[in-house]
């Protein structure tokens, strides 16, 4: 489980830190405030099970700003990580936490609704793993008042993603995913 943690950690620093994917990530990382979970779960409750935990943990811990629930042994198909993802949105509702968590969805073969499967800017949400990540609604609010123009954020990041390429995240995430050292190419 170790390991899954630390191939997760080298993606948000080599990829979402590093190119500015979340501008909120850096500063929640070397603060120490995500709490990593990975689910061993194959089943789909299970899994449910997991990210509603997780939720309850967050509750519990106000010092703790973030959670993912990393998901490396189930999920693969990312149209069953999309219909889980839906289920446990609903779920978050009926446990009471809609208004106080929302989910962020990334997933090895992420691919954003209308966009072909080799669009690069799929990258922007692909990850080693499928990741739940649970946010905080309220600082989530707070963040983006205190940002200029959040709404550019993801313009910013598809236009990044195009420029680079598909070919160079899907070396970026080979080499994160084996734990070799990331090549210093910007």
């Amino acid at each position: 489980m170790q390991q899954v943690v630390e191939v997760t950690q080298r993606w948000l620093w080599q990829v979402i830190v590093k190119y500015n994917i979340c501008p909120f990530a850096r500063q929640e990382i070397e603060a120490q405030r995500i709490n990593y979970q990975v689910c061993k779960a194959t089943a789909v409750e299970d899994i449910l099970a997991s990210v509603v935990a997780e939720c309850k943990f967050l509750d519990e811990h106000p010092e703790v700003a973030t959670a993912l629930v990393i998901v490396p042994d189930a999920l693969a198909d990312f149209s069953d990580y999309l219909d889980t993802l839906d289920l446990a949105n609903q779920l978050l509702r009926l446990e009471g936490y809609e208004g106080v968590f929302q989910l962020a969805s990334f997933h090895p073969a992420y691919c954003f609704a209308g966009e072909p499967e080799d669009d690069p800017a799929n990258y922007t949400n692909r990850a080693p793993y499928p990741i739940f990540h649970i946010l905080r609604e309220d600082e989530l609010a707070e963040a983006l008042d205190n940002f200029d123009q959040p709404e550019l954020i993801p313009e910013r990041n598809i236009a990044f993603a195009r420029r680079k390429g598909a070919a160079f995240f899907e070396r970026l995430l080979h080499k994160i995913k084996a734990g070799e050292p990331p090549a210093d190419n910007t």
